[in-house]
Protein backbone atom coordinates (compact mmCIF):
# COMPACT_ATOMS: atom_id res chain seq x y z
CA UNK A 1 0.00 0.00 0.00
CA UNK A 2 1.48 3.37 -0.96
CA UNK A 3 0.59 6.83 0.31
CA UNK A 4 -1.25 9.12 -2.02
CA UNK A 5 -1.29 12.92 -1.57
CA UNK A 6 -4.64 13.09 -3.38
CA UNK A 7 -6.30 10.65 -0.95
CA UNK A 8 -4.45 12.08 2.09
CA UNK A 9 -3.79 8.92 4.04
CA UNK A 10 -0.51 7.65 5.45
CA UNK A 11 0.94 4.18 5.34
CA UNK A 12 2.55 2.55 8.38
CA UNK A 13 5.94 3.24 6.76
CA UNK A 14 5.16 6.99 6.71
CA UNK A 15 4.27 7.02 10.40
CA UNK A 16 7.07 4.72 11.59
CA UNK A 17 9.15 6.43 14.28
CA UNK A 18 12.69 5.24 14.97
CA UNK A 19 13.68 5.70 18.59
CA UNK A 20 17.31 5.99 19.63
CA UNK A 21 18.93 2.89 21.05
CA UNK A 22 18.43 2.63 24.80
CA UNK A 23 21.57 3.16 26.87
CA UNK A 24 22.09 0.68 29.69
CA UNK A 25 23.42 2.20 32.91
CA UNK A 26 25.39 -0.25 35.02
CA UNK A 27 25.69 1.72 38.26
CA UNK A 28 22.33 3.22 39.24
CA UNK A 29 23.24 4.18 42.81
CA UNK A 30 23.22 7.91 43.58
CA UNK A 31 26.55 9.72 43.85
CA UNK A 32 27.72 10.40 47.41
CA UNK A 33 27.99 14.14 46.64
CA UNK A 34 25.31 15.72 44.48
CA UNK A 35 26.36 18.71 42.31
CA UNK A 36 23.85 21.29 41.10
CA UNK A 37 23.90 22.96 37.70
CA UNK A 38 24.70 26.25 39.40
CA UNK A 39 27.81 24.73 40.99
CA UNK A 40 28.92 23.35 37.63
CA UNK A 41 28.54 26.77 35.97
CA UNK A 42 30.32 28.56 38.81
CA UNK A 43 33.24 26.12 38.65
CA UNK A 44 33.45 26.46 34.86
CA UNK A 45 33.55 30.24 35.19
CA UNK A 46 36.41 30.01 37.72
CA UNK A 47 38.48 27.80 35.43
CA UNK A 48 37.74 29.80 32.28
CA UNK A 49 40.63 31.75 30.76
CA UNK A 50 39.96 35.44 31.22
CA UNK A 51 42.00 36.52 28.20
CA UNK A 52 41.67 34.85 24.83
CA UNK A 53 44.92 35.29 22.98
CA UNK A 54 45.20 34.76 19.24
CA UNK A 55 47.79 32.20 18.15
CA UNK A 56 51.23 33.42 17.17
CA UNK A 57 51.58 33.76 13.41
CA UNK A 58 54.74 32.96 11.54
CA UNK A 59 54.97 34.52 8.10
CA UNK A 60 57.29 32.52 5.89
CA UNK A 61 57.33 34.34 2.56
CA UNK A 62 56.37 37.53 0.78
CA UNK A 63 53.05 36.12 -0.47
CA UNK A 64 51.88 35.36 3.08
CA UNK A 65 53.00 38.82 4.19
CA UNK A 66 50.97 40.48 1.44
CA UNK A 67 47.91 38.36 2.31
CA UNK A 68 48.30 39.29 5.98
CA UNK A 69 48.50 42.99 5.11
CA UNK A 70 45.41 42.77 2.88
CA UNK A 71 43.43 41.00 5.64
CA UNK A 72 44.52 43.58 8.22
CA UNK A 73 43.59 46.50 5.93
CA UNK A 74 40.19 44.94 5.23
CA UNK A 75 39.65 44.51 8.98
CA UNK A 76 40.41 48.18 9.66
CA UNK A 77 38.27 49.36 6.74
CA UNK A 78 35.34 47.26 7.96
CA UNK A 79 35.72 48.80 11.42
CA UNK A 80 35.74 52.28 9.90
CA UNK A 81 32.65 51.49 7.82
CA UNK A 82 30.81 50.42 10.98
CA UNK A 83 32.14 53.23 13.22
CA UNK A 84 32.85 56.08 10.84
CA UNK A 85 33.05 58.72 13.58
CA UNK A 86 35.20 56.69 15.99
CA UNK A 87 38.53 58.54 15.84
CA UNK A 88 40.47 55.85 17.72
CA UNK A 89 39.87 53.37 14.88
CA UNK A 90 41.27 55.85 12.36
CA UNK A 91 44.31 56.48 14.58
CA UNK A 92 44.98 52.74 15.06
CA UNK A 93 44.69 52.20 11.31
CA UNK A 94 47.15 55.03 10.61
CA UNK A 95 49.56 53.73 13.27
CA UNK A 96 49.42 50.25 11.76
CA UNK A 97 50.15 51.62 8.28
CA UNK A 98 53.03 53.57 9.80
CA UNK A 99 54.39 50.37 11.39
CA UNK A 100 54.25 48.74 7.94
CA UNK A 101 56.48 51.54 6.59
CA UNK A 102 53.72 52.62 4.18
CA UNK A 103 53.94 56.33 5.04
CA UNK A 104 51.96 57.64 2.09
CA UNK A 105 48.99 55.42 2.96
CA UNK A 106 49.34 56.31 6.67
CA UNK A 107 49.16 60.00 5.82
CA UNK A 108 46.08 59.48 3.66
CA UNK A 109 44.34 57.61 6.49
Amino acid sequence: MTSSPALRYLTPKDTDVKLPRQIHVKNKTPAPIQITAEQLLREARVHQDSVIRPPNQKINDQIELNEYRLRKRKHFEDLIRRNRWNVSVWVKYAEWEDSQQDFERARSV
